[in-house]
């Protein structure tokens, strides 16, 4: 009975790669320079309080204002999600 032939397998070659659909669905270069602004803008608020003894930055607000100024600092978490 004759042998059979064996066949030589293919090199792998990868796949393309795929090239991003649009620039405009990818592009998120404000993602950091928001994040980093709303940080500064969370911390100088804290820092603003205690140093002023409560007279700044709205006085009105009290203790309050702590929790504003962690608010901007948790909105800078919030847009950070948004970071690729």
């Amino acid at each position: 009975m004759p042998k059979s032939r064996i066949r030589k397998k293919d090199d792998y070659t990868p796949p393309p790669t795929r090239q991003p659909q649009s620039i405009r669905l990818t592009n998120r270069s404000w993602v950091a320079p928001v994040m980093l602004a709303l940080f500064l803008i969370g911390l100088a608020w804290i820092v603003v309080f205690y140093v002023t003894e409560t007279q700044l930055p709205i006085e009105a607000l009290g203790n309050w204002n702590i929790v504003v100024g962690f608010g901007f600092i948790a909105a800078g978490f919030g847009v950070s999600t948004q970071w690729k």
